[in-house]
């Protein structure tokens, strides 16, 4: 019946170190040897998933930057939307973000992590992988290639933010949040379910046959886009509210995720006994 696991990673996969459980690990592997295909879907860099992919030791399809970018098993890039150059270059100025220099402001390239100031406390996520970030003048960046930018700050300054955002951009970009104070930006028709139903097409399974886990506000369309939807006990409440009948499950600080897997699929006794 379940032929594809789809899942976000912080909140959901990853424990509040934003790390993967060595329980998680030993369940992704088996269920990938059972034949099941799993589609890691994230708002993080394409780089960094594929650290903690190797940390998992499974072949997934990588949804990263909330859809922008979509990579096959190989690293294959399979499928990539970016914002515009004038997009970008609006996006990091101050009539956007704000005078006040309050809010850290990100742009992610294909291969790197751009960011407007030192913030080593961000380094904390970016354990498994190792993933780093470069400091750049964002007012001299071209906006060429750019996947997302994403603001960190305050919830109020980013409520400001996002107000910005609509007044300027409208229903051109796609605006989300991944934490309460991570607010992430992308180009239009951009989001996790498309790209999963990029993926499922693309492997010939039908949506009524896919898993999938999420815990914040990016998650939505990828909960709505699969057939068998799970959210996280420890969920945003607005996700909650948003999605009332998707049921919730364990926390992402107890392996949920993994153990719920292990009812899916009935392997709860062999993982016990090995």
């Amino acid at each position: 019946m379940y032929k594809l696991v789809a899942t976000d990673l912080d909140g959901t996969l990853l424990n509040s170190d934003h790390q993967l459980d060595p329980f998680t690990v030993a369940t992704v592997r088996r269920l990938e040897q059972a034949g099941i295909q799993f589609v890691i879907a994230t708002g993080r860099h394409y780089c960094d998933v594929a650290g903690i992919r190797d940390v998992l030791g499974i072949r997934p399809y990588l949804v990263t930057s909330n859809g922008a970018r979509v990579h096959a098993p190989d690293d294959t890039m399979i499928h990539s939307r970016n914002l515009s150059r004038e997009a970008v270059r609006r996006l990091v100025q101050p009539g956007i973000v704000g005078e006040h220099g309050r809010v850290i402001v990100n742009l992610f390239a294909d291969d790197a992590w751009l960011i407007d100031r030192d913030a080593p406390d961000l380094l904390a996520f970016h354990q498994d992988s190792g993933f780093r970030y470069e400091i750049v003048d964002m007012q001299a960046h071209d906006g060429d290639d750019i996947a997302k930018v994403l603001y960190i700050g305050d919830p109020a300054d980013l409520a400001q933010i996002a107000m910005r955002l609509e007044h300027e951009f409208g229903d051109a970009l796609y605006v989300t949040y991944s934490l309460s104070d991570c607010l992430e930006v992308m180009t239009a028709n951009v989001s996790k379910g498309r790209a999963l139903q990029h993926v499922l097409d693309r492997l010939g399974i039908d949506a009524a046959h896919c898993v999938a886990f999420g815990d914040n506000m990016n998650d939505i369309d990828l909960l709505e886009t699969a057939g068998h939807p799970f959210m996280m006990n420890n969920a945003n409440p607005d996700l909650i509210a948003r999605l009332p009948h998707v049921p919730r499950i364990g926390n992402n600080f107890e392996a949920g995720v993994a153990h719920h897997l292990r009812k899916l699929f009935s392997i709860a006794d062999e993982l016990a006994a090995s």
